[in-house]
């Protein structure tokens, strides 16, 4: 189970991994099923992104939430 502080150590290593990405629109922190994980959030479908299954067994996971904006 992921600690809140594997989470935000594994964040760094997954931003630096897609922050070059046009489809990311963010990377997180969410809590999971078991502890938290890394959610990375899209703002389309991206077949051509490549994310790990986990980060020093923090898991991984990612979305499609579309475009973010003011509100």
């Amino acid at each position: 189970m992921a600690t809140l502080d594997d989470a935000r150590r594994a964040k760094t290593t997954v931003l630096s991994m897609v922050e070059q990405h046009d489809a990311v629109n963010g990377v997180g922190v969410a809590r999971g099923d078991d502890g938290y994980v890394v959610k990375v959030n899209l703002n389309r479908p991206a077949p051509d992104l490549t994310l790990p299954a986990s980060v020093d067994d923090v898991p991984v996971t990612w979305e499609v939430v579309g475009e973010i904006g003011k509100h």
